[in-house]
């Protein structure tokens, strides 16, 4: 059961309910996530905002689930990392195989995917205080500079998303249950 109350469309403050009806249109149910954040009108809004930004960042949508699925198990979210392994299946053309092994944070065996993965993860980890040598792998897998920081973007989003979820401790719907670490299977 979630910590924070579950908004919906009777319930939400009234700022919130264009968001959580974009929400509804868009998935066909509310994500808890979208609950939660929209007890607090202008944490719904900036994720769509920035989700909108994020949306137009050079980084293809599969690197854009890359950096999601790695920032929310580094996070401890798994509810981001259901929720994005179900893009990353669903809307990214991404194999089981290569979204388990995001998940389990191991190798996908895709050269840019893992160098994506080694340079999300550092930035996170050091607080965006990388490493020479890492940023140097980045560009060297084929990356910009430009990209460098839509990593930073990305993980900006991940952690509103992971941190709320986490503080709310929401549940994972059963829309995205089938994602869930350890029951997806390649």
């Amino acid at each position: 059961m979630s910590r924070l109350p579950l908004q919906n469309l009777e319930t939400a403050p009234e700022a919130s309910r264009p968001f959580i009806e974009r929400a509804l249109g868009n998935n066909g149910f509310v994500p808890n996530l979208i609950g939660v954040l929209a007890n607090a009108p202008t944490a719904v809004e900036t994720y769509f905002t920035v989700g909108e930004i994020n949306g137009r960042a050079s980084l293809t949508l599969a690197e854009r689930e890359v950096v999601q699925i790695t920032a929310a198990s580094v996070h401890g979210c798994e509810f981001c990392v259901s929720g994005h392994s179900a893009i990353a299946l669903k809307k990214a053309g991404f194999d089981r195989a290569t979204v388990v092994a995001l998940q389990q944070r191991g190798i996908t065996g895709i050269a840019r995917y893992d160098a994506l993965v080694a340079f999300t993860r550092a930035v996170i980890v050091s607080r965006g205080n990388v490493g020479d040598g890492e940023l140097k792998a980045f560009l060297d897998a084929g990356f910009t500079q430009a990209q460098a920081l839509e990593v930073v973007l990305g993980i900006s989003l991940a952690t509103l998303c992971n941190f709320a979820n986490n503080l709310a401790a929401s549940e994972i719907n059963p829309q995205l249950q089938d994602f869930r670490p350890g029951v997806l299977q390649p």
